[in-house]
């Protein structure tokens, strides 16, 4: 089976459909995962020391409350990612680096670009905790699938 999100989405009508608030920025366009889930607010340390651990294939759903103060993820955490192993990184808030974000090959969605750094330190974070954004529900293990139409979450993998 194909892993377009249209296709899946007609296949498997019960998956989890985002709303459609995310653009691009990462140099793939198209990466589905198993997720890996943050939640954090304006402090991307978290987001390091997560990228920084073998990726093994999986996706990084970054809940940072929707925050459009500053960025979560830019240039050098998305090279970071792309060492390690990860196929893509949604983010509930922004991004910097844009253009070298788009050079690397790695998916990344986000609600905008700031080009503000976060402030480490600044609040703590939780890794691995069920996180809801864009009128879904991200929960560690399942699969997300994402492409140019939108990002689709599932309990179970639906492409073989």
């Amino acid at each position: 089976m194909s892993c377009a999100t249209a296709d899946l989405s007609d296949a498997h009508p019960e998956i989890q459909i985002c709303e459609p608030i995310f653009a691009d920025y990462g140099g793939v366009l198209a990466f589905h995962g198993t997720i890996v889930t943050l939640k954090v607010f304006e402090d991307n340390g978290l987001v390091r020391s997560t990228l920084e651990t073998k990726g093994e294939r999986r996706v990084l759903v970054v809940d940072g409350g929707g925050s459009l103060r500053c960025a979560l993820v830019g240039g050098d955490l998305g090279a970071l990612g792309v060492k390690n192993g990860w196929v893509g990184i949604i983010i509930n808030g922004c991004v910097r680096d844009c253009e070298e974000l788009t050079a690397q090959a790695i998916g990344v969605k986000a609600l905008g670009i700031y080009p503000r750094k976060s402030e480490k330190g600044l609040h703590g974070g939780h890794v691995d905790k069920v996180v809801s954004f864009a009128g879904a529900t991200f929960r560690p293990g399942e699969w997300l699938y994402a492409d140019a139409d939108g990002i689709v979450v599932s309990d179970n993998p639906v492409h073989r």
